[in-house]
């Protein structure tokens, strides 16, 4: 296992952390912003939201496969044709805020009572091959981190296009 416990405690914590991360985020678009997208094939507010919370339930998944499961083929899937095929503009974005907040509240306390071996679960990913439990978390704790840059700099961009002079 590449990470002592101490290591892995930090992960878990800012994985703890993810949830409120893209909340304080989000709470900083105005309304006007939440469907805005920076550019084609780019996603809105909405959409990262939207995502972020369909991506958690994938999460919680993934890593109870890992761990509960003997060598689990952990499957990938196209995120932008979700947010397409899904339709993530008419769904409720407070509804998917919730299901961050949950799934991440629920899968934590898991990851805290998890024995040292289970660290050492794998499985394999149908992208990427090779997938571990310390993989899964290591992905995860970071991913809200990415999506509420993300969702600053498309506030940023929707700020600079609402400020720039018309021609």
């Amino acid at each position: 296992m590449r990470y002592s416990t101490d290591e892995r405690e930090a992960l878990i914590k800012r994985y703890e952390e993810g949830s409120s991360k893209l909340r304080d985020a989000n709470a900083k678009v105005p309304r006007e912003a939440w469907k805005w997208r920076p550019e084609t094939g780019k996603w809105s507010v909405y959409e990262i939201v939207c995502h972020a919370a369909d991506s958690e339930m994938v999460a919680a998944t993934r890593i109870r496969f890992l761990v509960g499961q003997e060598k689990p083929v952990i499957q990938g899937y196209d995120q932008d044709r979700w947010a397409q095929v899904l339709d993530y503009h008419e769904s409720r974005v407070e509804l998917a805020l919730a299901a961050v907040d949950v799934m991440r509240a629920h899968t934590v306390g898991l990851l805290r009572r998890l024995p040292e071996a289970a660290w050492a679960s794998e499985g394999t990913h149908s992208e990427s091959g090779r997938y571990t439990a310390e993989d899964w978390l290591t992905t995860y704790a970071e991913h809200l981190e990415k999506h509420s840059r993300q969702i600053e700099r498309n506030l940023q961009a929707w700020h600079a296009e609402e400020t720039r002079p018309t021609r």
